[in-house]
């Protein structure tokens, strides 16, 4: 009995050791694949159940899931995928594989060794790792960090047609304090030179704790050199030359060009492709938002390891990275100068004007007025700028050259050319109109139509132009009929978006195209009732007159070896063109026309006023908008629409056209 015991007790034994033996073969893979699966989910508690008894003397848990969170969460690892190589010569270490997406790209490192020593835990023996930084990444010490470093690019600069910026990237000064000698009591006089309030710099003080930190209040422009040298005067205050967006073109470009600011939250939560970060600017209004995908500087990534070194931090190795990629620049065809004279003549009247070259569709300015200097928003606006602007009855931050308004008797080149077009209208044929009021018949109740002058009873296309009777064209409407006149005025784009990348609002003939009876018609025929149309429209229809009856896709973008394409093409035979261009001429060459004082010696113009009355019924007194559009005629150069509001009590349109007059002299002097 004793002896069967004996051999039972040895056969368990020898069972026991190839029971051993057997697992160990598959042990330390087995082992390795659950540190590998839960590297791979970033459960970093389970891991380290994983490490040898040495290692986590060196380590305690708390400690490693922070440094691995830290780590993993600051290069925003993804996707991590660890493969195991096969390894015959070290039974004892595994050789490995790690791949993961970061902010930086894709990481893709072959070289990590995982030692694995075998340990009895709870009665039972496994393999276990040796695990040190260099499993965080290949080549990584104890007290080395990974870091993330941003490589800025550069934002695409706006230029003129000329290659003058119109936004760009420049300097300026950052003016602050040196708290270590700045003394607070200094706060009031501070505040005053730079026009802001005291309590702005008493809170950047309160939030700094370190008094050898330059504390940044305001930025200055180079040119403010004065202001610069005043505040100098105070102890403690600093200043130092920064890059930021300069616009050159100043307050008559404001509209036009916009300006950047900080991101919002929700538009970089929209952003899934991590272009923008939390301290991205971004374009806001004008070319700088339209071109954004344009202008846009992608800024590149790096992720390295960091060591120290003579006591400072240097780059040891780098695990990953990105280059920066600058933004394009964009050139336009906008002609600063005239943009600033334009501005300057319209001085603060609310208002708008765009300028063309008829021949090439190029867009020369687009003004709205009043505006803002977008510098104000890269350095800081002061307070009595704020006040200036929540003094105003309007806000100079809307954009009034993209909207549609109601054109006037600016429109009557329209109702000609369809009328011309249908042979509904004769220009020769006289038409007998009494007195200043007229309606078609008792159906219309009280409701009629006035006309400027009653100098003319017997009226021809040529008069009705020269003296703007806008009796004449109502009566050409109707005889046109409301069929023809929406399909002639679609030979203009109405109803189109203009193309170009710049958004503008659609011109309308009326409310969802349909003209519902004959007094909309009638008042259609000279511009009112329900017509709108955006000025760069308006100088595009001008355009066909002096371009052989076509009208060229407006161009805000200069590129090289583009040639002008056509948009509208062949609206108005050459004998109707004519018709209606000496007509145009004769509103500024007759001594009688409405345009007359437009008039420039030895330049030869065409042109037409506008009066747009804004009101809900023939009684009321409602506002009016000015409206004068002109181009030179002989080698034509620039079409020039311009309305300016509230022209009531200022002379209607006449208020308008000696501004324009001295735009097209100043443009033409020399041309």
């Amino acid at each position: 009995m004793k002896k069967y015991k004996i051999l039972t007790i040895f056969m368990i034994a020898i069972i026991s050791i190839f029971t051993f033996t057997a697992c160990s073969k598959e042990t330390v893979k087995d082992s390795f694949n659950i540190y590998k699966t839960a590297l791979e989910d970033k459960d970093y508690k389970k891991m380290y159940t994983m490490l040898s008894s040495s290692s986590k003397e060196v380590i305690k848990e708390e400690d490693f899931i922070e440094r691995y969170n830290k780590i993993y969460e600051g290069i925003d690892a993804k996707n991590i995928k660890v493969d195991v190589k096969e390894n015959e010569e070290e039974k004892e270490t595994v050789n490995f594989i790690v791949q993961m997406d970061t902010l930086a790209g894709k990481i893709s490192i072959d070289n990590y060794k995982a030692k694995m020593v075998k340990e009895k835990r709870e009665d039972k023996k496994g393999w276990f790792i040796e695990w040190d930084e260099s499993l965080i990444f290949p080549g990584m010490s104890k007290d080395d960090k990974v870091k993330v470093k941003v490589l800025p690019a550069k934002r695409g600069e706006i230029y003129d047609r000329d290659g003058k910026g119109l936004a760009v990237n420049g300097k300026r000064y950052s003016v602050g304090i040196y708290p270590a000698v700045y003394d607070k009591s200094s706060n009031p006089v501070l505040a005053n030179l730079l026009d802001i309030d005291e309590e702005i710099i008493d809170k950047k003080l309160e939030k700094n704790m370190d008094p050898e930190q330059f504390i940044p209040i305001v930025k200055l422009a180079l040119e403010d050199k004065e202001k610069l040298a005043q505040v100098l005067e105070i102890e403690g205050v600093r200043y130092y030359e920064v890059e930021d967006r300069v616009y050159p073109g100043g307050e008559a470009l404001g509209s036009l060009v916009g300006y950047l600011k900080p991101i919002t939250a929700d538009r970089l939560k929209e952003d899934k492709e991590g272009i923008y970060h939390n301290t991205s600017l971004v374009g806001k209004a004008g070319l700088e938002s339209v071109y954004e995908n344009t202008l846009l500087a992608k800024d590149g990534k790096e992720i390295y390891i960091s060591k120290i070194e003579d006591e400072k931090e240097v780059e040891k190795k780098v695990l990953a990275k990105i280059e920066p990629k600058n933004g394009e620049d964009l050139y336009t065809t906008i002609d600063t100068e005239l943009q600033k004279k334009i501005y300057s003549e319209m001085n603060g009247d609310i208002g708008t004007s765009t300028a063309i070259d008829p021949k090439t569709g190029e867009v020369l300015s687009m003004v709205s007025s009043p505006s803002f200097d977008s510098n104000l928003y890269t350095t800081y606006i002061p307070n009595s700028q704020r006040r200036k602007w929540e003094d105003m009855d309007i806000s100079v931050f809307e954009n009034r050259f993209n909207k549609a308004y109601s054109p006037g008797s600016t429109f009557k080149i329209v109702t000609a050319t369809i009328g011309l077009e249908k042979g509904a209208i004769n220009p020769l044929e006289k038409i007998n109109i009494q007195g200043k009021s007229w309606q078609k018949d008792s159906s219309w109740g009280g409701y009629k139509i006035n006309r400027v002058s009653q100098k003319l009873s017997s009226v021809d296309l040529n008069n009705a132009f020269v003296y703007s009777d806008n009796i004449y064209f109502a009566k050409s409407a109707l005889k046109i009929g409301t069929k023809d006149f929406i399909a002639g005025s679609k030979k203009f784009g109405f109803g189109e978006e203009l193309p170009i990348k710049y958004p503008f609002a659609k011109s309308q003939i009326a409310n969802e195209e349909k003209i519902g009876d004959e007094i909309l018609l009638a008042d259609t025929g000279y511009g009112q009732g329900q017509v709108l149309m955006s000025p760069l429209h308006l100088s595009l229809v001008y355009s066909n007159l002096v371009n052989d009856g076509n009208i060229m896709e407006p161009v805000l973008e200069k590129k090289e070896g583009e040639e002008p394409k056509i948009w509208k093409e062949n609206i108005v035979t050459e004998e109707n063109r004519t018709i209606v261009l000496n007509s145009l001429i004769n509103v500024i060459e007759d001594k009688d026309g409405t345009a007359h004082e437009a008039k420039l010696p030895g330049i030869k113009l065409a042109g037409k006023t506008g009066t747009a009355e804004l009101k809900l019924s023939q009684k009321d007194k409602g506002q009016e908008n000015g409206w004068f559009v002109v181009m030179n005629v002989d080698n034509p150069k620039i079409v020039i629409s311009m309305m300016i509001e509230g022209v009531e009590g200022r002379g209607g349109s006449h208020y308008v056209v000696p501004k324009v007059r001295n735009i097209m002299e100043y443009y033409l002097k020399d041309k």
